[in-house]
């Protein structure tokens, strides 16, 4: 019984080991997007094609907003006066149009994946 303990238990360590000694993972790109009287700062936006990026969308207008691309397949409300984030899994190389949904005749942009 004595020797099986110890096999557990080396077993344990090797796990723990390959755990914590694998290579951390690079966090994802961020990109801003401001929301400013009513349109989207900047309107186009470049990014790395076939890479997971993060968008950071800062509404800087004291009402809502909502980020919405039906090509991306991604919707966020955004309260006013606060941040939120958008994940965008990895891209072809293409053009990505998304719109503010509260104000789609100002708030237009696209996301370029190059």
């Amino acid at each position: 019984m004595g020797i099986a303990l110890h096999r557990v238990a080396f077993a344990a360590m090797i796990a723990a080991f390959a755990l914590t000694s694998a290579p951390a993972r690079a966090a994802d790109p961020e990109f801003t997007i401001v929301i400013q009287n009513h349109k989207f700062e900047p309107e186009m936006v470049r990014i790395p094609a076939n890479t997971r990026v993060t968008l950071i969308i800062d509404n800087r207008d004291a009402a809502p907003e909502e980020f919405d691309s039906p090509k991306l397949r991604r919707e966020k409300v955004i309260a006013g006066k606060s941040k939120g984030n958008v994940f965008l899994n990895p891209l072809p190389k293409g053009e990505y149009e998304f719109i503010g949904e509260y104000n789609p005749d100002t708030a237009k942009g696209k996301i370029v994946a190059e």
